[in-house]
């Protein structure tokens, strides 16, 4: 796959807004093989995988019987009780080929940052991993690697850790918050199958932690947060992205140094524009941040262009 970035322009009036489309590329070990019927047809490494993509609403390039022969596994969503919908995280479980492992590896490299990822395949069709993440890793490598060593990053609702990886390959001082236990074991591995180490584990909610470290005067130079819609801490704490959002951003403006620092927001959610994300960053930050905003995607084979994330980053110069 080949990196591109489209800009589309918006102007009326005054008003000016740039959006990127950020095609992310760069992956010797992942491909989009196929896209459509509302699912897609991935390669991580030597193994094709077949999970469901609620966005992917146009029919598929190959014929199934082609995917049935390429796939070494297919995760099937539990069935929906009569009269209630299934929503698109709802746990399922996998159908493997005989010569497909619970686990496994696959690398990734950005100039001389090289990173290494155990997959495994969950109960919520994730595999450990988010592809098209990639971009905002170079993003944060290329970042704190400019800012030097004594650079402290804090990534929040950080799940098995790309961009942890990145910002300690660039030499910064990590600090990584998930609420979940298991999926910080999960990120250690990777720190140490990179050849990486230091790195600051907290299993903790994420607002809890911003809030406390506000309170201190902590200062980072970067900041990521990849929020869900709806999530828990380990205490039972409730996260709801539209309700919470606003003032975990005002907490990370607190927490971000003014000199020399960046901030990346990713949304997930069905529903939500890149626009707002920016409009967060801005409504938050000093004038002086330079941002923009747009959508992560990845090509498929066939050239379908799948829409995974929006995306707003700003950084201070």
């Amino acid at each position: 796959m080949h990196k591109t970035k489209k800009t589309i322009i918006f102007a009326e009036a005054k008003v000016t807004v740039s959006m990127k489309i950020i095609n992310v590329s760069g992956w010797k070990d992942y491909e989009l093989t196929d896209s459509g019927g509302f699912e897609k047809l991935e390669r991580f490494g030597k193994y094709f995988i077949i999970r469901p993509e609620p966005q992917a609403i146009w029919p598929k390039s190959m014929k199934e019987q082609e995917w049935q022969e390429l796939s070494h596994a297919t995760f099937i969503r539990k069935k929906a009780e009569k009269g209630i919908a299934l929503n698109p995280n709802d746990s399922g479980e996998w159908q493997l080929k005989s010569n497909m492992p619970q686990q496994w590896f696959i690398s990734y490299q950005y100039k001389a940052m090289k990173l290494k990822f155990r997959l495994g395949l969950t109960a919520f069709k994730h595999v450990g991993i988010f592809p098209e993440q990639a971009d905002n890793w170079n993003y944060i490598y290329d970042h704190l690697t400019e800012y030097g060593p004594k650079s402290k990053f804090l990534n929040l609702f950080a799940y098995t850790g790309g961009a942890s990886l990145a910002a300690k390959a660039a030499g910064a001082e990590v600090v990584h918050v998930d609420s979940v236990k298991q999926v910080i074991t999960w990120s250690r591995e990777n720190m140490e199958t990179s050849g990486l180490s230091d790195i600051r584990w907290i299993v903790e909610d994420a607002m809890k932690y911003v809030r406390r470290e506000a309170k201190r005067g902590s200062v980072y130079q970067g900041i990521i947060l990849d929020p869900p819609a709806y999530g828990r801490g380990p205490d039972g704490e409730k996260w709801q992205l539209e309700e919470q959002i606003d003032e975990m951003m005002f907490l990370c403006s607190k927490l971000l140094s003014k000199e020399r620092g960046f901030i990346i927001l990713n949304m997930y959610a069905m529903g939500f524009s890149a626009l707002i994300a920016e409009n967060l960053i801005k409504k938050h930050f000093s004038k002086k941040m330079k941002t923009e905003c747009g959508e992560l995607v990845v090509s498929d084979n066939k050239g379908f262009v799948l829409p995974l994330g929006v995306f707003s980053r700003g950084y201070y110069e």
